[in-house]
């Protein structure tokens, strides 16, 4: 198997493209390093995109849900199906809210689901999930926090980072209501 993709039209990046990796190894990284997938199809001319846990066995993605949910009951009809993967870096801020952005990585694979019918595969399947996640009864909290921010190199290092940059926390920036 090749080392890099190929992008092709569909696949290419368009906007900023020289920040677009095709290559398997940091496909695969986050792949591994993340833990939620987004699942989007189109069923009965409705665009769907559900949130949900998967794994990887190699080149196999497997995604974890109910074969009742729509999403399974669906998906093995030869439906077109885009599964992304998104791990946020940090918060990219500006002088201007128009420059704000957001550094992140992501996956974005594009192809045609099958259910996994073989018993073996299936056994497989269930490792690669479990293993992607842990293998233990309980919750494991996890939350979002903030590093230390790291100044834009064109500003002046005798500015100071502001009190509401250094006490960033998601729960305090998060809005209510």
């Amino acid at each position: 198997m090749a080392e890099s993709y190929a992008p092709t039209p569909r696949t290419r990046v368009t906007r900023e493209p020289e920040r677009a990796v095709y290559d398997r190894a940091a496909a695969y990284q986050i792949l591994d390093e993340g833990f939620i997938c987004h699942v989007g199809f189109v069923m009965d001319n409705q665009p769907f995109v559900i949130p949900t846990g998967y794994g990887r066995s190699g080149d196999n993605l497997y995604i974890h849900g109910s074969a009742a949910s729509r999403m399974l009951r669906n998906l093995d009809q030869g439906i077109a199906v885009c599964v992304t993967v998104t791990l946020l870096d940090g918060l990219v801020l500006a002088r201007s809210i128009f420059n704000h952005s957001m550094n992140y990585r992501s996956v974005v694979v594009l192809g045609t689901a099958v259910a996994v019918e073989d018993p073996t595969e299936k056994l497989q399947a269930l490792r690669a999930l479990s293993d992607h996640i842990l293998t233990w009864a309980g919750v494991v909290p996890l939350q979002m926090v903030a590093g230390s921010p790291l100044n834009d190199p064109k500003l002046d290092p005798k500015t100071p980072v502001p009190s509401y940059v250094r006490s960033y926390s998601r729960t305090a920036g998060a809005k209510s209501g």
